[in-house]
């Protein structure tokens, strides 16, 4: 019984050290470069200020200060849409 106490706690710590390598490793650092570059002509309407960004193929969505989502064609960076949010 001893025996098996031991070999399972064994077990679990290099469980956890396995665990916690794999977390390290696998998760970027939080200073990474974005896999991707943001498009430079993009123009937010005066007054607004961004809160957030998303991209999507072909789009970029930016929430708004004001309640507002912006969707711009990141190629031109042309005002697709405009989404109010209530």
């Amino acid at each position: 019984m001893r025996r098996l106490v031991t070999s399972l706690l064994v077990v679990m710590i290099l469980g956890f050290l396995l665990l916690i390598g794999l977390l390290v490793t696998r998760f970027p650092t939080m200073n990474a470069p974005i896999g991707f570059d943001l498009p430079e002509n993009i123009a937010l309407p005066a007054g607004t200020t961004a809160q957030n960004f998303t991209r999507g193929v072909g789009w970029v969505a930016i929430v708004t200060t004001d309640n507002e989502i912006l969707i711009f064609d990141s190629a031109t960076g042309a005002l697709r849409q405009t989404l109010e949010i209530e």
